[in-house]
């Protein structure tokens, strides 16, 4: 079987184990071995030109992927994703110890957290307008109308 062949089974292989494998870097190896099957079979090279082809279109083809893919922005309707403390922004919460400046313990879902901000007796409720660290920073919460 010609060398070429070889190259684009190879190439092909790379594709499928693309496929299989997490991550997204096979690709242009695989495209790189694919496009050095053609050549070899189109004009005849032997071992060495098509190794240094394969370097030069691996290369290029790294190159291109990332130009293309780097700066894709994903599109998500969660701003704050990844980005946990940010997601608590505007929650409310429940006091559980006094808070002042200095600290106190709010209650937020199922767990607790330390906080400081307004000054709020245990039972009131807060809203968190920042984070700092693992620190909740908070304020009253507006009361319901009388």
């Amino acid at each position: 079987m010609d060398q070429g062949w070889w190259w684009l089974i190879g190439g092909v292989l790379l594709l499928i184990a693309e496929v299989l494998a997490p991550g997204f870097f096979l690709l242009f190896i695989g495209v790189a071995a694919m496009v050095t099957g053609l050549f070899v079979l189109l004009f005849g090279f032997g071992l060495a030109p098509a190794l240094a082809l394969f370097a030069i279109y691996t290369a290029l083809a790294v190159y291109l992927g990332r130009k293309v893919y780097a700066n894709r922005p994903v599109a998500s309707s969660a701003r704050h994703l990844n980005d946990r403390s940010a997601q608590l922004l505007g929650r409310s919460a429940v006091a559980v110890t006094a808070i002042d400046d200095h600290g106190g313990r709010v209650r937020l879902g199922d767990g607790e957290w330390s906080a400081r901000g307004a000054s709020v007796q245990p039972g009131e409720r807060v809203e968190i307008i920042g984070v700092e660290g693992n620190c909740l920073i908070v304020e009253a919460a507006p009361k319901l109308g009388a």
